[in-house]
């Protein structure tokens, strides 16, 4: 992989706690004289997961983009406080604009291609991505939403019967929330409670995209096999209501685990964000 990065951790206080978040930033060989880009990724993922082993960060680094890229609460690298509140939606984009300006993100400035910054979100990060460019609309230039949906990606997971499992093995009879939880298990890197408190703490903040809606150019990616985003025409059309670009790009024979492993989508993102 070509490019440099900072491998410590980087700490972020806000509102006096500290979220113990694990923050890289790539720099290319060769800069595109381009903003950043961040990167968020999906639930019971990682940065690693998301983004490095299947080829996002190689492909923006070749591209002559600058990286930055984060854990979230309890994933990858990152610690896992023992507050909920540092898992809260809204917590979470105020610590990625504390991460941007950490980095040295600045305000878009129009004629200023070096401005901004450009966010890829993927699952759990589009929801997230979406609200950072609603909230964010003078520092996001564009967003690339990967396996959106109108709905929360977390709000019929069985909390409940996730935590009775884990305390004595009852089996779950919701199979999406039995599938995540055991996807969530499998990767050593994961704080399993900390994850739980994750989507405890997105349920405290439901998911309305119609609330908030990015005013910036937006594509949005899913693969055609995927099931959880087969509303993205719908939050596509609401980006266009509020006057926004918003482009969708269908992947065939894809679904919501391969989806991020397509060449289609790093190079349509690739492009997509290279103005």
């Amino acid at each position: 992989m070509s490019g440099r990065h900072t491998g410590e951790m980087h700490s972020h206080t806000v509102e006096g706690t500290d979220p113990q978040l694990y923050v890289e930033v790539h720099d290319p060989a060769t800069d595109a004289g381009l903003r950043p880009v961040l990167l968020i990724h999906g639930f019971s993922s990682s940065s690693k997961l998301n983004w490095e082993d299947t080829g996002w960060l190689a492909a923006l680094l070749e591209a002559g983009r600058r990286v930055i890229t984060v854990d979230l609460p309890g994933h990858g690298r990152s610690g896992a406080p023992e507050d909920l509140d540092s898992y809260s939606p809204s917590r979470i984009r105020a610590d990625l604009l504390q991460i941007a300006f950490d980095a040295g993100v600045r305000p878009v400035h129009g004629g200023d291609p070096t401005s901004g910054v450009d966010v890829v979100g993927y699952s759990l990060g589009s929801r997230l991505a979406w609200e950072f460019g609603a909230t964010q609309p003078e520092l996001v230039h564009r967003l690339v939403l990967g396996g959106p949906n109108i709905a929360d990606p977390l709000a019929e997971f069985d909390l409940i019967a996730a935590q009775r499992y884990l305390a004595d093995g009852t089996p779950i009879a919701d199979q999406s929330t039995a599938g995540l939880l055991k996807m969530a298990m499998l990767l050593p890197s994961n704080n399993i409670f900390a994850l739980l408190s994750l989507v405890e703490a997105i349920k405290a903040e439901p998911f309305d995209p119609a609330e908030a809606v990015p005013h910036m150019p937006m594509l949005l990616v899913a693969g055609d096999k995927d099931e959880r985003a087969t509303t993205m025409a719908q939050l596509a059309e609401l980006g266009i209501r509020a006057g926004s670009m918003a482009e969708q790009l269908v992947l065939p024979g894809r679904n919501h685990t391969n989806a991020i492993t397509s060449r289609a989508f790093k190079q349509g993102a690739i492009a997509f964000l290279g103005v």
